[in-house]
């Protein structure tokens, strides 16, 4: 793996990576010796010019994303033995060995140790999805490593970077397959089918983090009334019905998501389960629905992307959850999440207070929720812990 400059450090400015951060900021560097463009493999140092690590140059405030400490440079074959790494944790935590599911994350980004990257595994399908030009320059090496890793397990690779590249200004050839072919996926999640859409869903196509929160929440639907709102494609609304829930309604605004919702519905049996789906805006229809729901859902897409964008979030969390609390019936559950990176665990929980006091309800926490474990956290990079969850019991004060 050769380097194309090098990145020198000031004095004192390599605490971070010492710490194994992942993220060098411009701020940090001395002077860079070489002209590297974005996405280049860049080696960093100190002041000394003693060796630290080696990462992807980026522009922006980040100015290098690292993937490899040292002492010693990266290996001959890092792609392979990192993809490799990160299978074994999968096949440890049992993602890989179960009868009933056949579908997780294998690379999760910095949780990882590679920055910008995203592998979805989909029953025989993995989907890329590069947010880093670096990566998205990889994406053949990592195929290459992922045919390696799973071999027979392994039929396609897709690459679907353009989005998440563009939203960051970034160039790409569109998505496509790199390896094999496969029109689409259909998966088992503990024992529940879903077809993915990975060529035009969002994201790579299914939301693998909520598998645990999917799972709690059908230890409390049977019998009971449930909301879903923001459903997408259903994965909480399936869950709630094959538990046995009175009645499930599924909001979204999304037309094709609906249509996904009820195919899933399908293959799990459920066509003519008690549901309703509904094409709305899901604000519009909380602040008129009826107030007889016992379960609801809130699982809305991220409503802060920036740091800058937190006080308008937390405004937009605050008004859904305290609408929720209103109508929400006395003794029910508010299974209530943010995806955003930049809202913290202790803003979500605040929000959810001042949401309580707005509704006028008594509202207890009974579980924190977040991402499953085939979504590892580095300790030294927390910030890659971006879902957090809260069900809470709302009742009359």
């Amino acid at each position: 793996m050769q380097a194309t400059a090098k990145i020198v450090l000031g004095r004192g400015r390599d605490e971070a990576i010492k710490r194994y951060h992942p993220w060098v900021f411009s701020g940090a560097i001395l002077k860079v010796e070489g002209r590297p463009e974005d996405g280049d493999i860049v080696d960093v140092v100190d002041y000394q010019g003693i060796y630290l690590a080696t990462g992807h140059a980026c522009t922006g405030t980040i100015a290098v994303k690292l993937f490899h400490f040292g002492p010693q440079r990266p290996r001959d074959d890092f792609w392979k033995f990192k993809i490799a790494e990160a299978f074994s944790l999968r096949q440890y935590l049992g993602f890989t060995l179960q009868g009933n599911s056949n579908a997780y994350r294998l690379v999760f980004s910095e949780g990882d140790g590679l920055p910008g990257l995203i592998v979805d595994y989909y029953n025989g399908v993995a989907v890329i999805q590069a947010h880093s030009t670096g990566m998205y320059l990889a994406r053949h090496h990592i195929a290459d490593a992922l045919q390696l890793v799973l071999g027979a397990n392994l039929n396609a690779v897709y690459d679907k970077s353009s989005e998440a590249l563009g939203k960051s200004g970034i160039q790409s050839e569109g998505d496509g397959f790199l390896v094999g072919h496969s029109e689409a996926a259909e998966i088992l999640e503990n024992g529940r089918r879903f077809a993915i859409d990975f060529k035009e869903g969002q994201k790579t196509g299914f939301f693998l983090d909520q598998r645990d929160n999917r799972a709690l929440l059908a230890q409390y639907a049977s019998g009971r009334k449930v909301l879903n709102a923001f459903c997408y494609t259903g994965g909480f609304s399936v869950y709630a019905l094959t538990a046995g829930a009175q009645h499930v309604t599924s909001i979204d605004s999304s037309k094709k998501a609906i249509e996904l919702l009820n195919s899933n519905l399908k293959l799990n049996g459920l066509d003519g389960a008690p549901h309703q789906s509904v094409v709305d805006d899901a604000k519009a229809y909380l602040a008129g629905m009826p107030d007889d729901f016992e379960i609801i859902v809130l699982d809305p897409p991220a409503f802060a992307k920036r740091h800058a964008d937190r006080h308008k979030a937390l405004q937009g969390y605050r008004y859904i959850n305290a609408t929720a609390m209103r109508k929400i019936k006395p003794g029910g559950l508010l299974f209530t999440f943010s995806c955003s990176q930049a809202i913290n665990r202790d803003m979500f929980t605040s929000m959810a207070l001042s949401a309580a006091l707005e509704a006028g309800k008594d509202a207890r926490i009974l579980h924190h929720m977040g991402h499953s474990s085939d979504h590892p956290v580095s300790i030294f990079h927390p910030e890659g812990e971006y879902l957090k969850g809260l069900v809470l019991r709302i009742n009359e004060i």
